[in-house]
């Protein structure tokens, strides 16, 4: 059993990703999110690959980089998201070389590596800009615009009813596989890309021979999975532990949001849950964002234990105070809060030894503090509950009566 913060059987079921490279299914995926501006203010490919061993011992089977391409400068705001030249490194992070020997040395650790693909606009001062300016969304008076209704001003947007735009960006896109051996994407703002692109990319991307690849539609869109994608983001969730968190809404909401998100799913497709990322830690970290840390990891649990799909944001491991800007360089202290990144590897480490909590059967017990549900894959099964409120609870379960501290979790193993 795990309960509170103490691992009893954690140790014993770790999975080690050394033993060989291989894209995992989606079911099985650890992604760790690596914003490069928490590394180091320079050459940051070298120190995310100084931090693989650190990385890998979480448990991570998959590492998501966001953009590393060269950032544009006209009406720029440094956002790593504002692309001049999709087949160039942006030089804060370092070079062709670098980035090719991180992706080695991750390789031999067992991690895949997915990079951020920003499809839906770029810099002003792309070159596409100067070449190709029918490649753009225009007004009425024939003026490249911004994406409608964003407020991103340092961007310009693409019209994907230029069939030629379409062609370059998917061979850029190859370039990467190909060249750098990149295992996929996670595509930026993929809502606001026609469905017709990414079935037509996606189809492409896989008809590289000898290569899976792993492809995660940043989006809610469920025509995502029609296009090919295996994965997309669990918004539903996030903002029903939101409600539960702030108490306004009782445990059980969660359980439904989870349901609502998997409905009409295709078998082997999953929602990435998580309870932070870049977007969310500028504004509030997690830490703060459900409560306290102990309230973080409570969330933490009901977030990936509940079906799958599991995403540690870079400085998560350590309960990183503070907002942080992903513009800039924000140094983390990756040194501190050593039995914080211990709980998040006694977590990831039983969630990999155990199959039914990434493809298991799920059984819910209905509760308005305390979040419970037990999860069946063949002689493999499990237990958990968590309780999402910041003071003492009692509740019956199946396992008898369980008094909970505030935003304690329990974990049984009840393999048969």
């Amino acid at each position: 059993m795990i309960r509170k913060f103490l691992f009893i059987l954690a140790a014993a079921v770790a999975v080690s990703c050394s033993a060989g490279y291989e894209v995992p299914d989606a079911q099985d995926v650890v992604m760790y999110q690596v914003n490069p501006r928490v590394f180091a203010a320079d050459h940051s490919f070298n120190a995310v690959k100084a931090r693989l061993d650190s990385i890998e011992s979480l448990g991570v089977n998959v590492l998501w980089f966001m953009p590393v391409y060269e950032i544009g400068q006209e009406k720029s705001v440094n956002s790593p998201y504002c692309i001049k030249d999709y087949r160039a490194l942006n030089p804060e992070f370092g070079t062709l070389d670098e980035f090719k020997s991180m992706v080695k040395e991750a390789h031999k650790r067992g991690m895949s590596v997915i990079l951020d693909w920003v499809a839906n606009h770029t810099s002003w001062d792309s070159s596409w800009i100067k070449d190709n300016p029918e490649w753009y969304t225009k007004d009425s008076l024939g003026n490249i615009i911004c994406p409608a209704g964003t407020g991103w001003k340092d961007v310009a947007d693409l019209d994907f009813d230029n069939q030629d735009m379409r062609k370059a960006m998917i061979s850029d896109m190859k370039y990467w596989i190909e060249e750098y051996g990149v295992d996929g994407f996670r595509c930026d703002a993929a809502d606001f890309v026609p469905f017709d692109f990414w079935q037509q990319a996606v189809r492409e991307l896989r008809s590289i021979p000898d290569r899976k690849l792993l492809l995660l539609a940043e989006g809610r869109r469920k025509d995502h999975f029609d296009a090919g994608f295996d994965m997309n983001y669990a918004w539903g969730y996030l903002s029903a532990l939101r409600r539960v968190y702030h108490n306004d809404a009782p445990a059980t909401a969660l359980a439904s949001a989870d349901s609502l998100e998997y409905a009409g799913l295709q078998p082997g497709k999953v929602k990435l849950r998580f309870t932070t990322n870049h977007d969310e830690a500028v504004r509030t970290p997690a830490v703060k964002e459900f409560c306290n840390e102990r309230g973080a990891m409570a969330a933490f649990v009901a977030t990936t234990y509940i079906h799958g799909g599991m995403l540690i944001y870079g400085s998560q491991e350590v309960g990183y105070p503070e907002g942080i800007d992903f513009f800039k360089y924000v140094p983390v202290d990756w040194s501190a809060n050593p039995s914080y990144r211990e709980e998040y590897k006694s977590i990831v480490s039983f969630y990999n030894g155990h199959p039914a909590l990434r493809r298991g059967t799920v059984r819910i017990y209905p509760d308005k503090d305390v979040l419970m549900f037990s999860r069946e894959y063949g002689d493999d099964s499990v237990f958990v509950a968590v309780n999402v409120r910041n003071r003492p609870v009692t509740v019956n379960s199946p396992e008898g009566e369980l008094s909970l501290d505030a935003f304690e979790y329990i974990i049984r193993d009840l393999k048969k």
